[in-house]
């Protein structure tokens, strides 16, 4: 079996884009999510969607697709015990288990290049369905 250029070991490239819009969202606050996907064509990763501030959680889940794999950012504000507002960063790798094993492979091996290229994420999630990423979920990472 043979693989073309590099991308079996170092995953997709990153369109710049994608780091300007993460900062926008990590910096100004202009966005409360980033969904990205992997452009097979361009062998890049890019912006599929992004989220304005006053979006819920419900919003972004729903903006997931069902059957295929995502990366995604999400900004979530929260009061701690001492009454603080905080704001933490996530990082999500969806990947349902009904998505296609190509899809999956391919998330897989791009998603730490992508995830480096990204700096300030407090954490990390891997969701195979909705419940391993619920608001609760979030709420107990960012405590």
């Amino acid at each position: 079996m043979s693989f073309r250029g590099s991308n079996a070991s170092s995953g997709m490239g990153v369109a710049d884009h994608c780091k300007a819009t993460y900062l926008e969202l990590q910096r100004k606050k202009v966005h409360r999510y980033v969904i990205f996907k992997i452009d097979e064509k361009k062998k890049e990763v890019v912006v599929e969607k992004t989220g304005g501030p006053a979006e819920s959680y419900d919003d972004f889940t729903a903006s997931l697709p069902e059957n295929d794999c995502r990366y995604a950012i999400y900004d979530f504000d929260f009061v701690t015990s001492e009454n603080c507002q905080k704001s933490k960063i996530f990082f999500i790798a969806w990947s349902p288990s009904v998505s296609r094993i190509r899809a999956k492979m391919l998330y897989a091996t791009s998603k730490d290049r992508f995830r480096r290229e990204l700096e300030g994420i407090h954490y990390e999630i891997q969701a195979t369905d909705p419940t391993e990423m619920d608001l609760e979920v979030l709420r107990e990472r960012a405590n």
